[in-house]
């Protein structure tokens, strides 16, 4: 190790610790602990902090992202948008630098984590959107994509079932451009790992087809690190590095649970300065000769950049029609007209499931959307989520596919599934995936799913099997509360169409958005393509459906619901009860047309009865009655089950008639219009 390497070092270090005592909340000891291997890696690292999203930078995952600080610290001294006035808001309300790296919110950061074993998985994905990249544009005398995904992650994030799921699929699609860096400093929050974590995770990983390098010496061996990723990009899997640290490194708690979660006390911070060789008086220091050095770093990639960037022209000219299309996808554009291609109905089409109406679309816009990958939880057969002429995603070696392949066999893994699904997403290069499971094991995934929302990427669950019509697998597979959590999350869009044209509103809703991910809630039965319906009603979340001059009642319905409510209507008209009916697609596209349009919808002075076989939670947004499930399902034939629970017209239209004649006589207002 150089003087220059060590004061590098010390200033991460430093940095990290001052940013954390200055906030009083955070955590130091990691940060304290893999200074040296963060040091090592960036230096050996492809990135432009002038053009942070560069297609073909490499990925840098901090899996375990209390770690943050560490994260913080290497973005200022590169030349990230992080100044030093950003480190000393550390933890504040409306900073760069919060308390876990949050992909939208801080430049540099790929992907947000915090929730340990997220991030690892998110690199799973970030690494197969790199190969699959690189199948499809790279030339034998271009080569357009050839980066790498790095990743610190901890014992904690070890420890978690959704690391175990993507590490798995990430060993046998043999990702060899994923290389992680296990910290095994043997500490968590509740001490020594020894108190539940013995494991040999080693072996472990070798069983999942993991190259395995082991560094006892991670504080002091800089030249191991740069001899492992030498080693890593060797091989025909992905590598995980152990690499043995000291939490805390040179704090008085060193090697303790302690200095894992808490600040160092003030005495300790100072006799770490006077360690270091730096003034103890002093906080948030950086000295010249450490900005010079790792500028000498940024100007070889800049030079690197401006190589492939005249790399890319060259592409654009010798490939035009794929240099176009790499152009446009750069630009985060779809194919002009993309959307015309999207399926259409009458009445007149026959009933289908909207599953089937699901496979319709992609079949459709699979061929002219090449950004477009997917796959499913080893439900490809229930799910349909597998286009006619698809490849599968899967190394040459195997026979199996290849990896320009656009169809991801996830196994039986949907957590694992969400997070990569966000990893690919996260990569860019427009890229929009989806995953299939029946809806109700998306509650597997929830944590993926809470960080897609968080973090702003647009992934698409296609989940199907989406209430008591699945029938007879009974309530383990029925959904009932998956909907009302889903519609609870900020930032996710969840819609449950009715026919064919609100399956393709959905798509069309899902594959143009930047920042908001989709759940499409889908039925395992057929459904009738309705009348009233098209692309353009439903694309504004909900619509009348079905009208009546001057209603008695408004019967507000989603999915398979809005056609036995229309049955349902035309029985209470028959009584005298004129009945509109409103499809409910998706609330949260719904919220955000303007109030007049969703007055026109749900004006006052009609009563409004929501139907739905889910959970009646969330519906009193848009209903003042709600009929629904609010128990758990029950095994038996669909048609069986809609009647036993009073789904058919005549139960719709006796709630529908005893609505009325509650709030005969009385003001009423819509549901939409509150105080605020």
């Amino acid at each position: 190790m150089t003087d220059i390497d060590q004061l590098c070092i010390s200033t991460i270090r430093l940095l990290s610790v001052d940013a954390v005592s200055k906030a009083n909340s955070g955590h130091p000891g990691a940060p304290l602990g893999m200074a040296p291997v963060a040091h090592a890696l960036w230096q050996q690292m492809k990135f432009d902090p002038k053009n942070p999203h560069w297609a073909n930078r490499d990925r840098f995952v901090l899996s375990n992202g209390h770690a943050c600080a560490l994260l913080y610290s290497l973005l200022h001294l590169y030349g990230f948008d992080m100044s030093i006035d950003d480190l000393k808001q550390f933890r504040q309300l409306n900073s760069k630098t919060p308390g876990h790296p949050e992909t939208h919110e801080v430049p540099g950061v790929e992907v947000t984590t915090g929730p340990l074993g997220q991030g690892i998985s998110n690199a799973v994905g970030l690494a197969i959107a790199q190969k699959q990249f690189a199948a499809t544009y790279n030339k034998d005398d271009l080569a357009l994509s050839d980066s790498f995904t790095y990743a610190f992650l901890g014992d904690g994030c070890l420890q978690e079932g959704v690391a175990s799921e993507a590490s798995s699929l990430a060993g046998h699609l043999q990702l060899n451009n994923l290389i992680a860096f296990w910290d095994d400093n043997h500490i968590s929050i509740d001490g020594n790992t020894n108190c539940a974590f013995t494991e040999n995770v080693t072996e472990r990983y070798k069983a999942y087809g993991w190259h395995i390098i082991e560094i006892p010496h991670g504080d002091t061996d800089l030249g191991a690190v740069k001899d492992a990723i030498e080693e890593a990009k060797k091989v025909d899997k992905p590598t995980l590095v152990r690499l043995t640290t000291t939490i805390g490194f040179g704090s008085k708690q060193a090697g303790t649970g302690s200095v894992h979660g808490s600040p160092l006390k003030a005495d300790d911070v100072k006799q770490l300065k006077e360690g270091m060789g730096f003034d103890p008086e002093k906080s948030f220091v950086v000295p010249t000769e450490v900005y010079e050095h790792y500028q000498k770093h940024v100007g070889e990639n800049q030079k690197i950049y401006r190589e492939w960037q005249a790399r890319l022209e060259t592409y654009k000219q010798k490939y035009p029609k794929e240099g176009a299309e790499v152009q446009r996808r750069l630009d985060n554009k779809l194919p002009e007209n993309w959307a015309d291609a999207l399926p259409t109905y009458t009445p007149d089409d026959k009933p289908l499931a909207t599953r089937k109406l699901s496979e319709n679309v992609l079949n459709a816009i699979l061929p002219i959307v090449p950004e477009i990958i997917g796959g499913s939880a080893d439900l490809t057969g229930s799910n349909l989520t597998r286009g006619a002429d698809s490849v599968d995603f899967q190394p040459p070696n195997t026979g199996l596919g290849d990896y320009s392949g656009r169809y991801i066999r996830y196994g039986v893994r949907e957590h694992g599934m969400g997070a990569i699904m966000n990893g690919i997403a996260a990569y860019g290069a427009n890229y929009k995936n989806y995953g299939g499971t029946f809806l109700n094991f998306v509650s597997y995934a929830a944590g993926a799913v809470r960080l897609a929302a968080l973090s702003h990427l647009p992934v698409t669950w296609v989940a199907t099997h989406d209430s008591i019509g699945l029938g007879e697998d009974g309530p383990t597979h029925q959904p009932i509360e998956t909907l009302a959590w889903l519609r609870a999350t900020p930032n996710i869009s969840v819609w449950r169409p009715a026919d064919g044209n609100e399956v393709s509103a959905a798509y069309k809703s899902a594959i143009e958005s930047t920042s908001t991910p989709h759940v499409l809630a889908l039925t395992r039965q057929n459904l009738p393509q309705l009348a009233g319906s098209s692309i353009e009603k439903a694309s504004k979340g909900a619509y009348t459906i079905h009208a009546a001059e001057n209603p008695d009642l408004i019967i507000v319905s989603s999915g398979s619901e809005v056609s036995i409510s229309i049955d349902a209507a035309k029985k209470l008209a028959e009584a005298n009860i004129k009945t509109s009916v409103v499809s409910v697609a998706d609330f949260h596209t719904f919220d955000q047309q303007t109030r007049d349009y969703q007055l026109s919808v749900l004006p006052d002075g009609v009563p409004i009865l929501s139907v739905e076989v889910l959970s009646t939670f969330g519906w009193s947004k848009y209903s003042h009655e709600q009929f629904g499930i609010n128990r758990f399902g029950a095994s038996g034939k669909a048609d069986d089950l809609y009647k036993f629970f009073e789904f058919t017209p005549e139960g719709i239209a006796d709630r529908g008639a005893k609505t009325v004649q509650f709030y005969k006589g009385k003001p009423i207002l819509s549901p939409l219009n509150r105080a605020f």
